[in-house]
């Protein structure tokens, strides 16, 4: 508890004290953000690592929605801080570790540290990619009505961007915004499949996509896609349900079976003297 608090902390200092770099710094601090972006991002056999790490912190980000909000070069700098400030935690800790554990809680608890905000960033994706899920079938449904009236891509995802929000609305709009500024619809589409890590918006393009190359019916296709996604959140809630019984059945075995038995106790011995005969 105390190294997960620790880690915590430590990622919340870091990003305040960026943030505040960021606001009241930002002259002062432009050439060295430069130089810092300038060495992570060329290639070259002594920076190919460093630009593999500002490669998957911009793809973490992307995933997460979190791209305006915060830079790779400031992810990075969070990493490396809850990493460095988790070692009095784990220095602390390593000495009454049993056994031979020292060393490996000394390695692990930095590890876990740098690698707790991609942990958060992917919890972020996957709940984004959860509510896309949740609200794409009634989108697919009334694309495919458009579809069957003849109406084109970019008709079909304007109507169903206005007609949903979250997040699902944000990435249609993205790519509404990418067809109107007049990227091809090809691009369009590539660049929402590459933007959503996920299978479902990345199976749309693709259904709009072979629907304008091939000329295969659209509409069919999306009701296919939202009965699939309305079965897979059945399936979900069914597994999420089942998963739920056994932890009640614990939480009964462990909790009121005890508290039971424990009044049942107190009861006779508040009435020994009645129940048991006096020597």
């Amino acid at each position: 508890m105390s190294v997960a608090l620790a880690s915590v902390c430590a990622l919340l200092i870091a990003a305040a004290l960026w943030e505040l770099i960021g606001e009241r710094g930002e002259t002062a601090s432009r050439r060295f953000r430069r130089g810092v972006a300038r060495r992570l991002g060329t290639g070259g056999s002594a920076d190919g690592g460093g630009g593999m790490l500002l490669a998957s912190a911009e793809r973490r980000l992307e995933r997460a929605a979190l791209t305006g909000r915060i830079s790779p070069i400031a992810l990075l700098t969070a990493k490396l801080a809850a990493g460095v400030l988790s070692l009095p935690a784990a220095l602390t800790a390593a000495p009454v570790a049993p056994g031979r554990l020292g060393s490996l809680v000394v390695a692990g608890v930095p590890i876990a540290a740098f690698l707790a905000p991609d942990l958060l960033l992917e919890r972020v994706a996957r709940a984004r990619r959860a509510r896309v899920a949740a609200t794409l079938p009634d989108a697919l449904d009334l694309m495919a009505t458009g579809a069957a009236s003849g109406r084109n891509a970019g008709a079909l995802l304007g109507e169903a961007m206005r007609s949903s929000d979250g997040p699902l609305r944000e990435e249609l709009a993205r790519t509404v915004a990418a067809i109107e500024c007049g990227d091809s619809q090809e691009q369009a589409l590539r660049e929402l499949r590459e933007r959503e890590s996920g299978a479902n918006l990345a199976a749309l393009a693709a259904a709009l996509e072979r629907s304008r190359r091939h000329g295969s019916p659209l509409s069919r296709a999306l009701n296919e896609q939202a009965s699939s996604l309305r079965d897979d959140h059945r399936r979900a809630i069914g597994e999420h349900a089942a998963r739920a019984a056994p932890k009640m059945q614990l939480v009964v075995a462990l909790l009121l079976v005890p508290s039971v038995l424990l009044i049942v106790a107190a009861a006779i011995v508040a009435n020994s003297e009645s129940i048991l005969p006096s020597f």
